[in-house]
Protein backbone atom coordinates (compact mmCIF):
# COMPACT_ATOMS: atom_id res chain seq x y z
CA UNK A 1 0.00 0.00 0.00
CA UNK A 2 1.37 3.43 -0.94
CA UNK A 3 1.58 6.29 1.52
CA UNK A 4 -1.24 8.18 -0.23
CA UNK A 5 -3.45 5.08 -0.13
CA UNK A 6 -2.71 4.70 3.56
CA UNK A 7 -3.75 8.30 4.20
CA UNK A 8 -6.99 7.78 2.28
CA UNK A 9 -7.74 4.61 4.25
CA UNK A 10 -7.15 6.56 7.47
CA UNK A 11 -10.10 8.79 6.48
CA UNK A 12 -12.31 5.70 6.53
CA UNK A 13 -16.03 6.17 6.00
CA UNK A 14 -15.63 9.94 5.96
CA UNK A 15 -14.07 9.59 2.49
CA UNK A 16 -17.13 7.75 1.16
CA UNK A 17 -19.50 10.27 2.72
CA UNK A 18 -17.70 13.07 0.88
CA UNK A 19 -17.58 11.48 -2.56
CA UNK A 20 -21.10 9.97 -2.42
CA UNK A 21 -22.90 12.97 -0.97
CA UNK A 22 -26.38 13.84 -2.19
CA UNK A 23 -24.98 17.17 -3.38
CA UNK A 24 -22.69 15.54 -5.96
CA UNK A 25 -25.50 13.44 -7.44
CA UNK A 26 -27.88 16.39 -7.71
CA UNK A 27 -25.15 18.56 -9.22
CA UNK A 28 -24.44 15.96 -11.89
CA UNK A 29 -28.05 15.31 -12.86
CA UNK A 30 -28.92 19.00 -12.84
CA UNK A 31 -31.60 18.79 -10.16
CA UNK A 32 -29.69 20.78 -7.55
CA UNK A 33 -31.49 23.94 -6.47
CA UNK A 34 -30.12 27.25 -7.65
CA UNK A 35 -29.89 28.51 -4.06
CA UNK A 36 -27.88 25.50 -2.84
CA UNK A 37 -25.54 25.68 -5.83
CA UNK A 38 -25.02 29.43 -5.39
CA UNK A 39 -24.12 29.02 -1.71
CA UNK A 40 -21.72 26.21 -2.53
CA UNK A 41 -19.93 28.09 -5.30
CA UNK A 42 -19.46 31.20 -3.15
CA UNK A 43 -17.91 29.06 -0.42
CA UNK A 44 -15.82 27.00 -2.83
CA UNK A 45 -14.47 30.07 -4.59
CA UNK A 46 -13.09 31.21 -1.24
CA UNK A 47 -10.93 28.11 -1.19
CA UNK A 48 -9.37 29.12 -4.49
CA UNK A 49 -7.02 31.80 -3.14
CA UNK A 50 -5.89 29.65 -0.22
CA UNK A 51 -5.45 26.68 -2.56
CA UNK A 52 -3.34 28.76 -4.96
CA UNK A 53 -1.12 29.84 -2.05
CA UNK A 54 -0.82 26.24 -0.82
CA UNK A 55 -0.01 24.83 -4.26
CA UNK A 56 2.51 27.63 -4.86
CA UNK A 57 4.17 26.91 -1.51
CA UNK A 58 4.48 23.23 -2.43
CA UNK A 59 6.00 24.10 -5.80
CA UNK A 60 8.50 26.40 -4.10
CA UNK A 61 9.85 23.67 -1.80
CA UNK A 62 9.64 20.72 -4.21
CA UNK A 63 12.93 18.90 -4.65
CA UNK A 64 13.64 19.74 -8.30
CA UNK A 65 12.35 21.39 -11.47
CA UNK A 66 10.85 18.13 -12.71
CA UNK A 67 8.71 17.98 -9.57
CA UNK A 68 7.57 21.58 -10.06
CA UNK A 69 6.55 21.65 -13.73
CA UNK A 70 3.20 19.82 -13.55
CA UNK A 71 2.28 21.82 -10.45
CA UNK A 72 2.93 25.06 -12.31
CA UNK A 73 0.79 23.89 -15.22
CA UNK A 74 -2.06 23.00 -12.85
CA UNK A 75 -1.68 26.37 -11.13
CA UNK A 76 -2.21 28.06 -14.50
CA UNK A 77 -5.43 26.09 -15.05
CA UNK A 78 -6.79 26.95 -11.61
CA UNK A 79 -6.10 30.67 -11.97
CA UNK A 80 -7.31 30.64 -15.57
CA UNK A 81 -10.02 28.25 -16.72
CA UNK A 82 -11.32 27.33 -13.25
CA UNK A 83 -11.45 30.89 -11.94
CA UNK A 84 -13.17 31.97 -15.15
CA UNK A 85 -15.74 29.20 -14.59
CA UNK A 86 -16.55 30.74 -11.19
CA UNK A 87 -16.93 34.23 -12.64
CA UNK A 88 -19.22 32.98 -15.44
CA UNK A 89 -21.25 30.95 -12.94
CA UNK A 90 -21.75 33.89 -10.59
CA UNK A 91 -23.09 35.90 -13.51
CA UNK A 92 -25.36 33.04 -14.58
CA UNK A 93 -26.72 32.61 -11.05
CA UNK A 94 -27.17 36.35 -10.47
CA UNK A 95 -24.62 36.61 -7.65
CA UNK A 96 -23.01 40.04 -7.62
CA UNK A 97 -19.67 40.98 -6.04
CA UNK A 98 -21.31 42.53 -2.98
CA UNK A 99 -23.20 39.31 -2.23
CA UNK A 100 -19.99 37.31 -2.64
CA UNK A 101 -18.35 39.48 0.01
CA UNK A 102 -21.31 39.66 2.41
CA UNK A 103 -22.24 35.96 2.53
CA UNK A 104 -20.50 34.62 5.67
CA UNK A 105 -18.16 31.66 5.66
CA UNK A 106 -19.68 28.34 6.59
CA UNK A 107 -17.90 26.62 9.51
CA UNK A 108 -16.45 24.01 7.14
CA UNK A 109 -15.07 26.81 4.96
CA UNK A 110 -13.30 28.38 7.92
CA UNK A 111 -11.88 24.97 8.82
CA UNK A 112 -10.50 24.28 5.36
CA UNK A 113 -9.08 27.78 4.99
CA UNK A 114 -7.31 27.43 8.33
CA UNK A 115 -5.90 24.04 7.32
CA UNK A 116 -4.66 25.21 3.92
CA UNK A 117 -3.18 28.45 5.23
CA UNK A 118 -1.42 26.63 8.06
CA UNK A 119 0.03 24.00 5.72
CA UNK A 120 1.17 26.67 3.27
CA UNK A 121 2.87 28.75 5.95
CA UNK A 122 4.31 26.19 8.35
CA UNK A 123 3.85 22.72 6.86
CA UNK A 124 6.57 20.45 5.59
CA UNK A 125 6.54 19.35 1.96
CA UNK A 126 4.81 16.15 3.03
CA UNK A 127 2.11 18.04 4.94
CA UNK A 128 1.50 20.40 2.03
CA UNK A 129 1.18 17.46 -0.35
CA UNK A 130 -1.12 15.59 2.04
CA UNK A 131 -3.60 18.48 2.08
CA UNK A 132 -3.39 18.95 -1.69
CA UNK A 133 -3.95 15.25 -2.35
CA UNK A 134 -6.95 15.04 -0.02
CA UNK A 135 -8.56 18.09 -1.65
CA UNK A 136 -8.04 17.07 -5.26
CA UNK A 137 -8.30 13.28 -5.01
CA UNK A 138 -11.69 13.57 -3.32
CA UNK A 139 -12.86 15.86 -6.15
CA UNK A 140 -11.63 13.36 -8.75
CA UNK A 141 -13.25 10.45 -6.93
CA UNK A 142 -16.73 11.98 -6.95
CA UNK A 143 -16.21 13.39 -10.45
CA UNK A 144 -15.48 9.90 -11.76
CA UNK A 145 -18.53 8.49 -9.98
CA UNK A 146 -20.99 10.92 -11.58
CA UNK A 147 -19.35 11.61 -14.96
CA UNK A 148 -21.33 9.05 -16.98
CA UNK A 149 -24.70 10.21 -15.65
CA UNK A 150 -23.99 13.94 -15.88
CA UNK A 151 -26.84 15.87 -17.50
CA UNK A 152 -25.48 18.06 -20.30
CA UNK A 153 -28.85 19.52 -21.30
CA UNK A 154 -28.98 21.90 -18.35
CA UNK A 155 -26.94 24.95 -17.34
CA UNK A 156 -23.18 24.85 -17.93
CA UNK A 157 -22.77 25.64 -14.23
CA UNK A 158 -23.42 22.02 -13.27
CA UNK A 159 -21.82 19.93 -16.00
CA UNK A 160 -18.71 22.10 -16.41
CA UNK A 161 -18.02 21.68 -12.69
CA UNK A 162 -18.02 17.90 -13.20
CA UNK A 163 -15.78 18.27 -16.26
CA UNK A 164 -13.26 20.35 -14.31
CA UNK A 165 -12.93 17.50 -11.81
CA UNK A 166 -12.81 14.46 -14.06
CA UNK A 167 -11.18 13.27 -17.27
CA UNK A 168 -7.65 12.35 -18.29
CA UNK A 169 -5.97 15.67 -17.49
CA UNK A 170 -7.35 15.89 -13.95
CA UNK A 171 -6.47 12.23 -13.42
CA UNK A 172 -2.89 13.05 -14.42
CA UNK A 173 -2.81 15.89 -11.87
CA UNK A 174 -3.86 13.53 -9.08
CA UNK A 175 -1.29 10.96 -10.22
CA UNK A 176 1.38 13.66 -10.11
CA UNK A 177 0.43 14.85 -6.61
CA UNK A 178 0.13 11.30 -5.29
CA UNK A 179 3.51 10.37 -6.77
CA UNK A 180 5.17 13.29 -5.01
CA UNK A 181 3.40 12.44 -1.75
CA UNK A 182 4.33 8.74 -2.00
CA UNK A 183 7.95 9.60 -2.70
CA UNK A 184 8.03 12.08 0.17
CA UNK A 185 6.38 9.55 2.46
CA UNK A 186 9.29 7.18 1.83
CA UNK A 187 11.68 9.89 3.02
CA UNK A 188 9.81 10.59 6.26
CA UNK A 189 10.22 8.91 9.61
CA UNK A 190 7.18 7.59 11.47
CA UNK A 191 6.66 10.80 13.44
CA UNK A 192 6.70 12.92 10.29
CA UNK A 193 4.35 10.52 8.54
CA UNK A 194 1.86 10.80 11.43
CA UNK A 195 1.90 14.60 11.09
CA UNK A 196 0.74 14.16 7.47
CA UNK A 197 -2.22 12.12 8.69
CA UNK A 198 -3.57 14.82 10.99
Amino acid sequence: MTFSERLRDTAGEQWNRVIKHRFTSELADGTISKEVLARYLVQDHRFLDAFVVLLSSMIAVAHCLEDRIEGCQFLALITGKENTYFERSFTELGIDKQQRVEIPNAPVTDGFLKLMNSAAKDGSLGEKLAVLVVCEWSYLSWGQLVLEKTNRDCSFVTHEWVDLHSGSYFESVISYLRRLLDEEGDRLDEKEQRKCEQ
